[in-house]
């Protein structure tokens, strides 16, 4: 699949390295495009001078740039982006109490009302996306989104690069999704380990538990 990877940082870097060792595409691009270049570099993806010219070539795009960067990323990509599964990785730096009831996914989607955005991978520090197998288990990928189609893309992809892929539902589950890896980073700020990764214990449906 050709994937474009807007944001070069340690979020992007992961995330391609691992799609790229999966056989996937990728083309990554940045503000900076020297970022990208240098991103691209050892990791048998290419850079893109923009934006809109890695969106416009891709099947599918990772949006890996912090959540105050989202809304400018989505009014530059918004014509590239139509009828594309968009990714959002983004979490909310620190939870607010009195800030939006929705999730930083949903308003993205309402920023792309053309694209098919679909929230994946925040719940995983970018050690975990690079390699997403902790103590020998495979960490669990979850993946929320409203369109059925875009959502078994993302799932596919997810596990594609070794995580166990787990449905969340709707794209209103990116609210719990962020919450739990708010948690994550809460007791790795508070313990000073950033190895811990989110385990679902149990079969995943009915018919798992029927050959148990």
């Amino acid at each position: 699949m050709d994937i474009a990877i807007i944001g070069a940082g340690n979020v992007g870097k992961a995330l391609g390295g691992s799609l790229v060792r999966a056989g996937h595409n990728v083309t990554f691009a940045a503000t900076h495009p020297e970022h990208a270049a240098e991103a691209a570099t050892g990791l048998q993806a290419r850079a893109a001078a923009s934006n809109i010219e890695a969106v416009s070539a891709a099947d599918l795009v990772i949006l890996a740039v912090p959540a105050s960067a989202l809304g400018a990323v989505a009014r530059e990509i918004g014509d590239s982006a139509a009828g594309k599964v968009v990714v959002d990785v983004s979490n909310r730096p620190t939870p607010d109490p009195a800030g939006p009831s929705t999730s930083l996914a949903e308003e993205l989607q309402a920023q792309l009302p053309g694209s098919k955005v679909v929230k994946a991978f925040n719940t995983a520090f970018a050690s975990t996306q690079a390699d997403p197998s902790v103590s020998g288990i495979a960490a669990d990928g979850f993946v929320a989104g409203d369109d059925a189609t875009a959502k078994q893309t993302v799932l596919d992809v997810v596990e594609s690069i070794g995580f166990r892929p787990v449905d969340a539902g709707s794209l209103a589950a990116a609210r719990t999704l962020e919450g739990m890896a708010w948690l994550n980073i809460n007791r790795a700020i508070a313990g000073g380990s950033w190895q811990d990764a989110w385990v679902l214990v149990g079969p995943q449906s009915a018919a798992d538990a029927s050959r148990n």
